[in-house]
């Protein structure tokens, strides 16, 4: 199937953050391919890829990116596509650096900025797929579904004690 999200990175070693959103897409039938892209060490692909991502059918970019965390800022500045961006988590700053690198972006460049570390991968990959639902009916049911399903896990499973 033709992807309809990039899922980039900066390195590989964002893979065990990043695949929470490639968790999420695959849950919800969301084509997506995956990248590693970085700003700094490969700018001209950086650059590249944002410029032809509309042309190659993607509808939404995920940047991951720790540390300076430029990936997502400078996919932004290159593409009119939506771009959300992931801070991981970093070792020097627990990823209070990624978050505040990715999430300061001067107006006039949007970057829809999630959590720091999983839960923003996994939220990524839903807000991928609830952009994607907006004009396709398949994934906006999937994350229906998949809203129902969290809720009536909640309902089924009240007592914090019940295993």
């Amino acid at each position: 199937m033709q992807p309809l999200v990039g899922l980039i990175m900066g390195s590989k070693s964002d893979w065990p953050t990043m695949e929470h959103a490639a968790d999420m897409l695959d849950k919800l039938g969301v084509p997506y391919e995956t990248r590693v892209v970085s700003a700094h060490r490969t700018p001209d692909l950086l650059f590249d890829y944002a410029k032809t991502a509309a042309d190659r059918g993607l509808k939404v970019i995920i940047g991951g990116a720790g540390g300076a965390a430029h990936l997502p800022g400078m996919v932004a500045s290159q593409t009119s596509l939506p771009v959300l961006g992931v801070p991981v988590q970093s070792k020097a700053l627990n990823g209070l650096d990624s978050l505040l690198s990715i999430v300061q972006m001067p107006g006039g460049i949007a970057v829809g900025t999630l959590a720091i570390g999983k839960a923003g991968a996994t939220n990524a990959g839903l807000l991928a797929a609830q952009i994607v639902g907006t004009f396709d009916d398949k994934v906006r049911h999937a994350v229906e579904d998949f809203r129902k399903n969290q809720t009536q896990t909640i309902l089924d499973n009240p007592d914090p004690r019940d295993q």
